[in-house]
């Protein structure tokens, strides 16, 4: 028994232990399998979203392990790891990003940047600073986060994405800019738009920029952040910084895109069949069919427009020295015939280093060059083109006579003629050339001189020939008429600078700037007209072909003005231990632009900022990631006035004949001298915090801010005598702004294949005119916003002291008569005729009239929603204003059948139906502009190429303006101006509005 259970014993430890010793063998098997797929080596090379340039030094880990490594110079990392592993990469101010490793031993890694970042380095003004010690109110828009439309002017790409920040453009015209505001206005006479300076330049030049040469955009929205530039900061300041190129191979970047627009709203206004109905029904005179049907809205627009944009870039560099060169044509059709710009031009931007790197160098050019077609579409941003003529024409009026010669007649122009008998064009270059050396003293003190010089001149050419209206109509029989003018502006900047930045003992972090600021700038320009050509051949470029200059009737004018701006200037940032900040700026400016007594300002800013983050009773809460409050106060300055404003200037008179029989010019006069005129002064202060949380899935920002503008620039009625002119531009009254922003940053979805993020943009803003008066100059309301069109309407928006800016003001409609006469309220609730309405400009107290609207928008938002699967990503971009009015000028004007035999709206035969009364403006015509557009759909995707050639291809499509929610029965509410002290009056001649969809093409080499 005993032996037969040692035998069973001993059968069982031996098949233990060979179990145990093929348990061991397929460990050692399968170890030494798993040993050798981690040594498998994976390569890759990792960029930035932003332009595809290698980033260097980013970290590289396998997620839950010990492996680590890091990128090259040229982006480029190795690292052992296995099928299945997750490699995880951070870098400094870039949002992390995690990759499954495959089959594939070669990736390709992009990494996009995160504005949320404290660590980030952000260009402020003369310099830079880590966004954790930014103590004033700034945002910091990368290139992966403009919009993907067809892109007119840089500004464009703002628009949206901006809490603060209005961008309005009118229409689609490529030959018209874009205005910004930021915070509500500030000023009445002055500039209310932000400074742009590109690369240190300042006043940039907009059309040098190409939304590919643009590696960021930073907005100092309060007065603590932009007092730096003084006098010509109350505006703000938005500073470009364009791309540099990067130490490794020389890399290649094409870019190109088409854009097609289309008519995606127009007004209701009778067809000539519809007219011909009305004839019918006895509402028209039969006599007014003048047997025409062509719409001549069709006729002003051109089907087959297509835009096309092409850029290649070349970047590189060594170890000391790098470089980037781009060039460009932008051919840029607009939905209206006889309107367009073809434009190209050259960037280029040179960096060197030397003396051991204490010596660098920076160099940057570039220059552009356009031709544009001027005649048709309108060249003001909210009329002209002959918009209103081709909707409110007899639409049975014929454009050409049976002979096939063109149709005129006396009450109008007949647009669909001028653009084929006449053109307008202008030829322009504009080039800049900007340099900075600096030298490195001691460590981290550093001396900086920049210099730059920009050229803008154009010459504006235009003809209208023998068989235009112009000539046929002319009351002395001068046959066509040709103008050319000349313009030629230099701006010149010299500012020399000292800087310190340095760490002490890992806790005191001292950031300091010092310098000396010189801008010069001079025009001149030049015109002349004449008329009378025996032919049409020299066009404009012989004007003494003409024979109208000999007789008198000619016109010639010349001038050339200039300006000059001296400032001192300096900024501490201490920050203590990572938690605490303090900021003090300074700066002294001179200008020529204001008078004797007032040539020098004095204008500065403090601000704090406490990093909770750092502190130890935060860092236990693992969801908060940074969370810093800021507080700061600023003191700024306008000068953005017309020069010699505070001078008598002299102007010609008439010719007199003198007692030795000579004809000589007489001058006088023609403004009121201003010894004590100086600078409008903005204080602002502002409250903020910023915020990052659940490991950087939500964060954003939260500002509350009041100004006070005071001393407005403006002009003003004079006392006569002592002052010989009845006007002089002076200081008087304050206007105050008050308002919230917010922006908000989520990602709700981020694993290996899907990446969803939602940024949400949202402000709101109450504007007064606190004075208009002081103790010289007396005025309780000015008024803006004239309304123009049939009958003496008089201005849209008065604006008193103490009220809102923006205020309609007017009669409150009260009904129609039985015969289809106006009603209107008087003070006491009564209802009268509108001859029984007291709208006396002196008894305000006692009159009819009052407050019947506001055409500022009380909130502006906006919704970005991006979604990246794999290799499609999808951008969704929404836009709105809201509580806020407009006065609609097509419906006063064109919905009244007074306007008869004049074109309508069918509103007038519907909508307006009881009225059978004259003009009249009232709280009738006012209409809510509160609306909602889908602004933006782009859909890309990123090919995914094991090349060493091909470093990205991406394709993409981009739909603009796709939809429209809103009660507004006029144009486009979102291209009615709302900014500056006119806003809310929607022109009867508005270029249409348009949809357009662009097809592009990124891929580097």
């Amino acid at each position: 028994m005993t032996k037969l259970n040692l035998r069973r014993r001993g059968r069982y430890t031996n098949a233990r232990q060979f179990m145990c010793f093929l348990l061991l063998l397929f460990t050692s098997v399968y170890s030494g399998g798993l040993a050798y797929a981690q040594q498998r080596s994976i390569n890759g090379v990792v960029t930035s979203a932003t332009d595809q340039s290698p980033l260097v030094g980013v970290t590289v880990r396998v997620k839950g392990g010990t492996e680590g490594s890091s990128t090259d110079q040229n982006g480029r990392f190795s690292i052992q790891a296995q099928a299945g592993d997750v490699l995880q990469f951070t870098y400094i101010a870039y949002q992390p990003e995690d990759v499954k490793v495959g089959n594939s031993t070669n990736l390709q890694v992009v990494m996009r940047t995160d504005s949320r970042s404290m660590d980030e380095v952000v260009v402020v003004g003369y310099g830079t600073a880590r966004k954790s010690e930014i103590t004033a109110a700034s945002t910091n828009i990368k290139a992966e986060d403009f919009r993907s439309s067809a892109a007119r002017n840089a500004l464009d790409l703002l628009q949206g994405k901006v809490a603060g920040l209005q961008v309005s453009r009118g229409s689609s015209n490529p030959n018209t800019g874009t205005v910004t505001q930021l915070r509500g206005a500030t000023s009445v006479a002055g500039t209310n738009s932000p400074l742009v300076v590109i690369d240190g330049i300042p006043g940039g030049n907009l059309d040098l920029l190409q939304q590919a040469d643009i590696e960021s955009i930073n907005v100092l929205k309060d007065g603590s952040a932009a007092a730096i530039y003084g006098t010509q900061a109350n505006g703000g300041v938005i500073l470009v910084t364009t791309k540099k190129g990067t130490a490794g191979k020389t890399r290649f970047d094409y870019s190109t895109f088409v854009n097609r627009d289309y008519l995606a709203r127009r007004l209701d206004f009778m067809s000539a069949d519809e007219y011909r109905q009305k004839i019918a029904e006895g509402l028209i005179d039969e006599e007014t069919d003048l047997g025409g049907s062509v719409d001549a809205l069709d006729e002003l627009l051109r089907k087959d427009n297509l835009s096309q944009y092409q850029t290649l870039a070349i970047s590189g560099g060594g170890e000391n020295n790098n470089f980037r060169a781009s060039t460009y044509y932008r051919d840029l059709q607009s939905i209206a015939r006889e309107n367009g710009r073809a434009e190209y031009g050259v960037r280029a931007n040179f960096n060197g280093r030397g003396f051991e790197d204490r010596l660098t160098t920076q160099v940057d050019f570039a220059t552009n060059i356009n031709n544009a077609n001027r005649l048709g579409g309108g060249n003001d941003m909210y009329s002209g083109g002959g918009w209103e003529w081709a909707y409110t024409r007899n639409p049975t009026l014929p454009l050409k006579n049976e002979d096939g010669t063109w149709y005129y007649e006396p009450t109008s122009t007949n647009e669909v003629a001028r653009l084929a008998e006449e053109h307008y064009r202008r030829q322009q270059q504009t080039t800049t050339l900007a340099g900075t050396i600096g030298y490195e003293i001691i460590k981290d003190l550093k001396f900086n001189v920049f210099g730059s010089v920009q050229r803008d001149s154009w010459v504006d050419g235009s003809y209208a020939s023998r068989f235009s209206e112009s000539s046929i109509e002319n009351s002395v029989g001068a046959l066509g008429r040709a103008t050319q003018a000349s313009r030629l502006e230099f701006r010149y900047a010299f500012e020399p600078t000292i800087s310190f930045n340095r760490v002490i003992k890992d806790v005191h972090s001292i950031n300091a700037v010092a310098g000396y600021s010189y801008r010069y700038e001079v025009n001149q320009n030049f015109d002349a007209t004449n008329r009378g050509f025996p032919n049409d051949v020299f066009e404009e470029n012989n004007l003494n072909a003409g024979n109208q200059l000999a007789l008198g009737r000619g016109e010639m004018g010349s001038w050339k003005n200039d300006n000059k701006i001296i400032g001192f200037l300096g900024r501490l940032i201490y920050s203590y231990d990572g938690k605490y900040t303090i900021q003090g700026t300074y700066r002294r400016d001179g200008s020529t632009r204001f008078g004797a007594n007032n040539k020098w300002g004095n204008f500065g800013s403090v601000g704090a900022a406490w990093n909770l983050s750092s502190e130890d009773f935060i860092k236990d809460l693992t969801f908060i990631n940074d969370l810093k409050l800021r507080a700061s106060y600023g003191v700024t300055g306008n000068q953005d006035i017309p020069n010699y404003r505070s001078l008598v200037t002299l102007g010609t008179g008439n010719n007199y004949l003198y007692p030795d029989d000579v004809w000589r010019q007489t001058y006088g006069p023609t403004t009121n001298p201003n010894p004590n005129l100086r600078w409008e002064t903005k204080h602002e202060y502002n409250i903020g915090v910023d915020f990052s949380l659940l490991a950087g899935r939500l964060g954003g920002a939260i500002d509350l801010y009041r100004r006070v503008t005071k001393d407005l620039l403006g002009t003003y009625t004079s006392q006569q005598p002592s002052l010989i002119m009845n006007s002089i531009y002076t200081n008087v009254g304050q206007m105050s702004s008050k308002g919230v922003e917010l922006t908000l940053n989520a990602v709700p979805v981020r694993n290996e294949n899907v990446t969803w993020s939602i940024d949400f943009i949202g402000s709101t803003n109450r504007n007064r005119m606190d004075r208009f008066s002081d103790d010289v100059y007396k005025a309780s309301y000015r008024d803006f916003a004239g309304i123009g069109g049939s009958g003496d309407l008089g201005s849209a928006i008065r604006t008193f002291e103490g009220n809102s800016v923006g205020d309609f003001y007017g009669k409150r409609f009260a009904g129609f008569t039985e015969e289809g006469k106006w009603l209107f309220y008087k003070r006491d609730g009564s209802a009268v005729s509108f001859d029984q309405i007291n709208d006396s400009r002196v008894d305000i107290a006692n009159n009819d009239l009052t407050v019947i609207g506001n055409a500022m928008p009380k909130y502006f938002a906006s919704l970005t929603n991006t979604v990246k699967y794999k290799n499609f990503d999808v951008r969704v971009f929404f836009r709105g204003k809201f509580g806020y009015d407009i006065l609609n000028t097509t419906q006063l004007s064109y919905g009244n059948q007074i306007t008869l035999p004049n074109n309508l709206i069918n509103d007038a035969f519907t909508k307006h139906a009881d009225l059978k009364d004259t003009y009249m403006y009232s709280d009738y015509y006012i209409e809510s502009g509160s609306h909602v557009k889908l602004d933006e759909v782009s859909l890309g995707y990123t090919f995914k190429l094991n090349s060493e050639r091909i470093r990205n291809f991406r394709v993409y499509v981009t739909g603009t303006n796709l939809a429209l929610f809103t009660k507004y029965s006029g144009n486009d509410p979102d291209l009615v101006r709302d900014y500056g002290l006119e806003p809310g009056v929607d022109g009867r001649d508005r270029f249409p509005t348009t949809r357009s969809f662009l097809v592009g093409l990124n891929i580097g080499f």
